[in-house]
């Protein structure tokens, strides 16, 4: 929550449904209500009454969720969102790094950001970025051979056609913390799915990622057998950004 002070600047975040936790309304009612609507002029009282009056249209997929959000998200982002030099966007981050071992780190410290391979660097978000992971994709592909080029001409397909990967586990992790636990991924089985993106799952459990902290997403294999030399794994998470 970032104060009362917030209510004087509510006509910079409009966009937003949910401006009530952005800006530090949630629970307020009564006197404490009224009190900060008194100290406000005219003019920002009249438009912070209409706001809270006004029915909006319900915002919809990751922007609801990340909604929802606001009051985990960190002061300084938060006061960029109130100020409008932030807004919110769709996004992907994503990442492809070698099936090499039974443990594959799909996002590490010491990566950069390299266009076609992935699009952080350091497996940490940028400055005033928060990201509502909504959904994660994961696919796997064959390269023609180890170089860049033809690592990022590979086409990335369903996990259907590698057993060994299906029946291998993932799990998410930001800041040390469990965004999703070990589980099969099976999960990311989606060929025999109608409407749904090849190698899709869509979070029943959204979880907010904020700048600055690590982002661990690990694929652990059972076995290597039967997946063919210069595989690959594509790991994208998908949801809605804070963003300049």
């Amino acid at each position: 929550m970032l104060g009362l002070e917030g209510l004087s600047s509510l006509g910079a975040a409009e966009e937003y449904n949910n401006a009530g936790a952005l800006f530090g309304l949630d629970g307020l009612e009564g006197e404490e209500l009224l009190g900060a609507l008194k100290r406000m002029n005219p003019i920002k009282r009249q438009r912070t009454i209409n706001k809270l009056a006004s029915p909006a249209s319900p915002s919809k997929g990751s922007r609801a969720e990340m909604e929802k959000h606001f009051n985990e998200i960190p002061a300084y982002i938060q006061a960029g969102l109130k100020s409008g030099d932030l807004r919110l966007a769709d996004t992907m981050i994503y990442s492809i790094k070698p099936v090499s071992s039974r443990t594959i780190k799909l996002w590490e410290p010491q990566d950069d950001r390299e266009v076609g391979l992935r699009n952080i660097s350091n497996a940490k978000l940028p400055k005033n970025q928060a990201l509502l992971v909504s959904g994660i994709t994961l696919l796997a592909g064959t390269a023609a051979d180890a170089t860049k080029d033809k690592i990022v001409a590979t086409d990335f397909k369903a996990l259907e056609g590698f057993p060994a990967i299906v029946n291998g586990e993932f799990n998410l992790k930001a800041n040390k913390k469990q965004l999703v636990p070990e589980t099969s991924i099976a999960m990311f089985k989606t060929n025999s799915f109608h409407f749904v993106p090849i190698g899709y799952y869509k979070l029943s459990n959204p979880r907010l990622i904020v700048d600055d902290v690590l982002i661990e997403a690990t694929v652990e294999l059972g076995t290597q057998d039967g997946i063919p030399a210069n595989t690959y794994i594509y790991c994208s998470l998908h949801g809605t950004i804070t963003t300049p």
